[in-house]
């Protein structure tokens, strides 16, 4: 007689947790295990709660919500039945639902941490940052146990960074394994762009808690910032397994594959997600960019007013209207954008953005005194969050004359990767380097790319840079480096840089402005790369980059004395690289382009070693995704009246005069 008894409620439960441990990973098996269990005991509530959530997982959201709703009413004080009722609402676009969903299931269950961080999202989402922010604390509350890490997180969003980081620090030397604590470093490392430290502290996180997901939330933005575009491609898609329609997850991927410049996947992305979500503002601004990029003009503006529609803080969008450069504003826009200004108070952001955007709407009605008022409050506001100091230009651009005499490059003549494949567009911002990378991509064998990182990447690794005013090696370190080690450097960057290249074409730009200063160590690396300097008039081009908000980076253009400083520095050290690489960088002066266009072209092309093609001298009819201020502009052909629109302005830049000083001399303003 057989001495073994099976317990059926043992059984059972065996079975339950194998179908809830297959939600994730197959949800198709765990569908399939729940209705067995349910063929056994049909009206099992823990087999429907697993049945609703495997439907979930496959998107099968009607179905999902048809077993889940009577749940709620048959078990009401249920927070994980609660919860997961919510997070299909919020799949199926139903974010009031959710949102109400969500926070019955907290308030069962105060402890229920996915289910705030999902009531973060939704709140997010709907427009309520404030509501969402402390949702996402009380989610990280619930992972804790040590109260200084929500001091910290306080510091953090009271943009108090050091203290904040102090905080962070200490509670990880006392407790080395808390997840939370890195994931709040890793942020800091962001913020500060200490890209490889953030990465480095999400990996461990990740490694110890493979379940966390708003660090892996975090992993993806660190990978993006630092321009591994697959990698977070990867990470976003492990996300979005878990829960395949949750918006910001999304959202995130969209911004991904849109520098990545896949922007037919991210349309489709943005459309999805305002299908569901047609109410949310930011998303409604993320479509319109994306549209603006890839040139359907009139679907953006829809896209920037719906999102105007829906917010109250509308001055990202209107700024987005005026930088297309060709929307005229209404008298009511110009009304509704003077009745966000505030005299004090309002989010800097918001502020900033309305600001640059009514000195556009006054420019184009010839109001030029207001406008410019507007222009200089929009680069007082700018400047209060994004500091810069003119001294540290100077220092690292003596720094650059300094390390690359002729000397240097005698001595190291023929190292580098030998590829020729780049073609480098420096100089300032808003001095014609888009147009010179439309006439160069309308070209058979050249492919526009975008302003690459990869060069400024490669000096901050090189000087074991870690933050914005740290001591560097670089440039001098490279006195002490290897043969080998300069070609590797050009190897690496045809590598990371290959993911921007969607043809075959031989050639490719890279139209980062801010590489003049590393032309030392691009001939270097590329020694048969082609660098040209677009250049426009000082008066012209400091003005341009004065009205111009950019979204990072260019902090020298809050500032008319600061900007006609910069521009010194910049034509002190290009005089170096004509000095010392003669003939190796050659000019594009933006007035002699719009004045002799076939001309200049035609002498561009042969610099490039390009045969001539018509197409370049009708480059505005090529099709082709521009992600800079002048998309809509090179998408015309060349307008000349635009030279001397700085003149309209000059009775309030005698700082601008002043600080360009000699400058004027060899660019005379008559």
């Amino acid at each position: 007689m057989s001495s073994t008894n099976k317990d059926p409620q043992g059984d059972l439960k065996t079975a339950l947790n194998h179908a809830a441990s297959l939600l994730q990973h197959n949800p198709v098996l765990a569908e399939q295990q729940a209705l067995e269990i349910l063929k056994v005991v049909p009206d099992l509530d823990p087999a429907k709660h697993i049945l609703g959530a495997s439907l979930r997982f496959q998107a099968r959201l009607p179905e999902a919500l048809q077993i889940l709703k009577p749940l709620t009413e048959k078990l009401p004080f249920s927070a994980p039945i609660w919860h997961e009722y919510g997070l299909a609402l919020a799949a199926a676009g139903n974010g009031d639902d959710a949102i109400s969903a969500l926070r019955q299931a907290v308030s069962l269950n105060p402890q229920q941490a996915e289910a705030w961080r999902a009531l973060g999202d939704q709140l997010t989402l709907s427009g309520d940052e404030t509501a969402g922010e402390k949702a996402i604390e009380k989610y990280i509350s619930c992972l804790t146990q040590h109260p200084e890490l929500h001091q910290a997180t306080e510091f953090l969003h009271q943009g108090k960074v050091p203290e904040a980081e102090h905080l962070a620090r200490d509670i990880l030397k006392k407790h080395p394994t808390d997840v939370v604590a890195m994931r709040l470093l890793a942020d800091i490392g962001i913020k500060l762009n200490q890209l490889d430290d953030a990465r480095n502290l999400l990996e461990r996180a990740l490694e110890l808690a493979p379940n966390f997901h708003l660090a892996r939330h975090s992993y993806v933005i660190a990978l993006y910032r630092g321009q591994k575009l697959i990698e977070a491609l990867d990470e976003i898609d492990k996300l979005l397994t878990i829960e395949p329609n949750n918006p910001n997850y999304l959202t995130l991927k969209g911004t991904v594959l849109v520098r990545k410049g896949d922007h037919a996947e991210a349309l489709a992305i943005y459309e999805k997600l305002l299908k569901n979500y047609p109410n949310q503002p930011k998303s409604q601004l993320n479509y319109g960019h994306t549209l603006k990029t890839v040139g359907r003009l009139e679907e953006a503006i829809t896209a920037y007013h719906k999102s105007i529609e829906l917010s109250d803080e509308a001055g990202e969008a209107y700024w987005s209207l005026a930088n297309l450069k060709t929307y005229k504003f209404s008298n009511e826009d110009i009304e509704h954008m003077l009745s966000l200004v505030t005299t004090e108070g309002g989010d800097p952001e918001d502020q900033s953005h309305l600001a640059f955007a009514i000195g556009k709407a006054y420019e184009d009605r010839k109001d030029y005194e207001n406008a410019f008022k507007y222009y200089k409050r929009g680069n007082a506001i700018r400047r209060l969050g994004h500091p810069y100091d003119a001294k540290i230009n100077v220092y690292e651009s003596v720094r650059q004359i300094k390390c690359f005499d002729r000397e240097y490059f005698t001595t190291r003549q023929g190292w580098g990767c030998p590829a020729p494949d780049p073609i480098f567009i420096v100089g300032l911002p808003r001095a014609g380097s888009t147009l010179l990378e439309q006439i160069l991509a309308s070209h058979s064998q050249v492919e526009g790319t975008a302003e690459l990182i990869d060069i400024i990447a490669l000096s901050r690794k090189l000087g074991g840079k870690k933050r914005d005013n740290a001591a560097t090696l670089y440039p001098e370190v490279l006195r002490d480096l290897p043969e080998e080690k300069f070609r590797e450097m050009g190897e690496g960057y045809l590598e990371t840089t290959r993911i921007q290249r969607n043809t075959d074409a031989p050639f490719f730009i890279d139209k980062m402005p801010n590489n003049f200063q590393h032309i030392g160590l691009i001939h270097s690396i590329l020694p048969n790369a082609k660098i040209i300097d677009a250049r426009r008039h000082p008066m012209g081009g400091c003005f341009a980059g004065f009205k111009q908000l950019f979204a990072r980076g260019q902090t020298f253009t809050y500032g008319l004395e600061d900007i006609g400083h910069y521009y010194r520095d910049y034509v002190k050290l290009m005089d170096h690289w004509d000095e010392v690489l003669p003939g190796r960088v050659h000019r594009v002066q933006y007035e002699e382009m719009v004045t002799d266009t076939e001309n200049q072209i035609r002498k561009l092309l042969d610099y490039c070693g390009l045969e001539f093609e018509e197409a370049c001298l009708k480059f505005y009819e090529t099709d082709r995704a521009i992600r800079t201020p002048s998309a809509e502009q090179v998408r015309q052909p060349i307008y000349k009246g635009g030279l001397d629109q700085w003149r309209n302005f000059e009775p309030w830049l005698d700082p601008l005069k002043e600080a360009l000083g000699p400058v004027l001399d060899r660019y005379p303003i008559d």
